[in-house]
Formats: C-alpha cells, sequence, structure tokens
C-alpha cells in the first residue's frame, strides 16, 4: 500500500485551499454584480399590455383616451376580429367594419396607434385582459389627503445585497477564527509550535503578505466594480424619475383631469401654443371654484389657499389689492442644453400628455413618471409612427417618404427626428 508523504498531504492541502478561496472570491463577486434576479408570477401579457396599451386604455378604470377595456373580449364579435384590429385599426376601419366604424365614431375620430405585435403576442394580451385582476386598494384611496402621498422606494434588492455581502464577511471571520483556534487546540494536544498568526487580522496580513498576486486580482476586481457603480451612478445624474414634490396646495390631477373629466390644455393651454405647457394661473382656478369652495377630500382646507393668493373676499366677491404668488415645484427639468417644444409634439405630432406624463388622470400628486433621458426620448422617436393622415402639416412630406422608405412605417427618426440639431442647438 502506498502512502502520501506529509510534504505531499501538506501541498495537496495548500492546493484546496486555493482552489476553495477562488470559488469563495467568485461567489462573491457574483453577488455583487449580478442583479438580485426576482422570479414573478406575472402573465406574459402584462409586460406587452404596459408597453403598448396602458397608455391609452384601463382594465375596469373607465375610459382614458380610448375605451375601458374590461370585458372587452365579450363586446367585439370575436377575438380573432380583435387581432387585426390592435394590429392596425385604421386598415379595419377602412375595410368598413360595422363595429369598427361604431368606436371610431364614438371616439370623435381617434385611431388607435398601428402595433407591430404577432398573433401570438396580440392573443397573449386578450388573455391578460381577460385574467385580469385588479390590485387590492391600499387605505390611499380612500383618502389621500388625510393619509398622505407616499409612494416608497422599493429597496429590496439592495438591501438584499448588502445582507448577502455581510453575511458572508462574517462567516469569513468566523470561519478563520474556527481555524485559528484548531490550530491552537492542536499545539497544545501535540506539543507542537503554536500558530504564528496572534489573531484573525494578524493571520489576514500574513496571508496577504503570501498571496500577493491573489490580493492584486481582488483589488483589481474591487476595482472594476466600483467604476461600474460609478458609472451607472453618474449616468442617471439629474434623473428625477418619480420625483413627487409636495405642493403648496394639495391638488389632485385624479379629481379634476380623471374623475371631472378637464382637459388637460384647459388649465395648460400653452401645450398648444407654444413650447412650455405652463403652469395655470390662479384665475383659472376661480372659473370653477367661485362656485365650489369645497373640496373631494380636502374640504375647507386648500380651496381658501387660491382665495387667499388672490386676496379674494368670499363673502363680498371681491378682489383686493393684495394679491401673492403661488409658489408651485416644478416637477419636469430638462437641461438647458436641450430644447423641447409642447406644441410640436401635442399639435403637429399629435402626441398624448399620458405618453410622456403617464396616466396623469389617475395620480392625485403629480408626479414624473417618465425618465425624460436623451436615449428616453431617442427610444420613442424610432418607435413612434407619425400621425400623416388628416395632418396637412405632413402633405408633401408624407408622398415624400412613402416614396423614400416603401412599405415601411415612417417613425420620427426617419424624418430627421434623431438628428443632434433638432434637440441641441
Amino acid at each position: 500500500m502506498r502512502l502520501s508523504s506529509p510534504l505531499s498531504s501538506l501541498n495537496s492541502g495548500a492546493s484546496n485551499s486555493k482552489y476553495s478561496a477562488l470559488f469563495a472570491l467568485l461567489f462573491i463577486i457574483s453577488a455583487i454584480t449580478v442583479p438580485n434576479i426576482t422570479v414573478a408570477d406575472t402573465h406574459p401579457g402584462e409586460a406587452i399590455f404596459k408597453t403598448n396599451c396602458a397608455t391609452c386604455h384601463t382594465i375596469g378604470g373607465g375610459k382614458l383616451t380610448g375605451p375601458d377595456l374590461e370585458g372587452v373580449h365579450k363586446r367585439v364579435p370575436s377575438e380573432e376580429w380583435m387581432i387585426p384590429w390592435i394590429r392596425s385599426s385604421s386598415a379595419v376601419i377602412k375595410s368598413g367594419d360595422e363595429y369598427a366604424v361604431q368606436i371610431f365614431e364614438e371616439f370623435n375620430g381617434v385611431q388607435m396607434t398601428d402595433n407591430a405585435l404577432s398573433d401570438e403576442e396580440i392573443l397573449s394580451v386578450i388573455d391578460y385582459i381577460k385574467s385580469y385582476k385588479p390590485p387590492v386598494a391600499s387605505a390611499i384611496g380612500e383618502n389621500p389627503y388625510e393619509l398622505g402621498n407616499v409612494h416608497p422606494v422599493d429597496d429590496s434588492e439592495k438591501h438584499n445585497l448588502l445582507t448577502i455581502v455581510a453575511v458572508l464577511v462574517i462567516l469569513l471571520f468566523i470561519m478563520a477564527g474556527v481555524k485559528l483556534s484548531l490550530k491552537k487546540i492542536n499545539a497544545e494536544l501535540r506539543d507542537g509550535e503554536a500558530p504564528t498568526e496572534k489573531s484573525v487580522v494578524d493571520g489576514f496580513l500574513r496571508w496577504t503578505a503570501g498571496n500577493k498576486r491573489w490580493v492584486a486580482l481582488c483589488i483589481l476586481i474591487s476595482v472594476a466594480v466600483l467604476a461600474r457603480a460609478a458609472w451607472f451612478g453618474l449616468l442617471y445624474v439629474n434623473v428625477t424619475q418619480g420625483y413627487e414634490p409636495e405642493q403648496p396646495i394639495w391638488f389632485s390631477h385624479q379629481v379634476h383631469a380623471g374623475k371631472n373629466g378637464i382637459n388637460c390644455v384647459y388649465c395648460h393651454s400653452g401645450a398648444e401654443k407654444s413650447r412650455t405647457a405652463g403652469i395655470p394661473s390662479a384665475n383659472v382656478c376661480m372659473n370653477c371654484h367661485k362656485a365650489i369652495k369645497t373640496g373631494t377630500f380636502t374640504g375647507d382646507q386648500e380651496i381658501p389657499k387660491i382665495y387667499a393668493a388672490l386676496d379674494y373676499d368670499v363673502e363680498k366677491d371681491e378682489y383686493g389689492d393684495n394679491p401673492k404668488p403661488i409658489k408651485w415645484v416644478k416637477i419636469h427639468n430638462l437641461p438647458d442644453l436641450s430644447y423641447f417644444n409642447h406644441s410640436q409634439h401635442v399639435v403637429v405630432g399629435k402626441v398624448k400628455c399620458q405618453k410622456c406624463h403617464g396616466p396623469v388622470e389617475e395620480m392625485h400628486v403629480m408626479r414624473q413618471e417618465s425618465m425624460l433621458t436623451m436615449g428616453w426620448c431617442i427610444d420613442c422617436h424610432r418607435n413612434t409612427e407619425v400621425k400623416m393622415e388628416g395632418n396637412e402639416y405632413y402633405t408633401d412630406m408624407h408622398k415624400n417618404l412613402m416614396e423614400k422608405h416603401p412599405g415601411e412605417k415612417i417613425t420620427v427618426d426617419k424624418m430627421g427626428g434623431i438628428d443632434c440639431a433638432r434637440c441641441h442647438y
């Protein structure tokens, strides 16, 4: 029988130790660099619906730009009919389909945007609509004014990552301490030489001195991970998606634009006429609130602030000489180096407000829904089809673009929508 020498056992132990250290290092790196992916139990059609349909439609939330889709599969002629309708409603309307024409007239001639979806994707969306269950209403929906409008940020992914790293570090020190204790016990039992390291920290320093290549590799990987984190951190500097400041007067868009159906441009009249949408003056509020003196949620707490700003005497129905400006907090800010024109998008491009600002009619307190970064704008220009039919602005351009791109969907980028000088000059 062949016995291995103590030296070979020692070398084998050292080799195994190195491999163990390597696997441990790779595990820590993967925990740091790989995102914490949670497999959610979601319907495959949900993402398609939110990307292509949710801007104009709700499921059980009432009419938006388009009809409420709750039970739509029971109203339409058949589910098979919905496939060409979702892909290109304009084509179905042109074919003279009776139900399609009825919907077209009911919504004042507003056509649904064409979608480049496959039959499988459309059927997946239809199945999602059929199986949709509304989320459980929270207390905020009962009276958001009293209970506040806090939208907590989900930091669970970061917390989980930090927890994993902390646990690994603690386990590493515990194992190192156990190893040192076993060495001391072994030396006492066998009257051997005591271990040279005096503590876990001393042992770690000795290990780093004897494994400079591993230390250098760890440093390089750490620098790479930190550089990656710094890059993505700087990439989103001044990106304030989700920003929802407290305003001097509590104002519910859900009540005004949603429940009462007030058109956005009634208050933000500049959206159709100028570069900026504008903040409505308090005089616009008084068009209604001279008569309506009690708020849906706020009672007599907020509307009197409008009267105070205008120095309006409710009892005498008179305005005083000492009005004060309402210091609204601006939510959507673009850098000075970028040019954006509301009227160009709203009037010429026929872009709905919800495209950029999200479902405003569902918000109590206004927040920044979209990222509003350059990449976000470019993606929109690459994917948004230009609405040319009945739009005199594009009369000549339409013909030229159709000849230049036969059979293709004419998106904004095909007419120079992603040229640098369009937004930066």
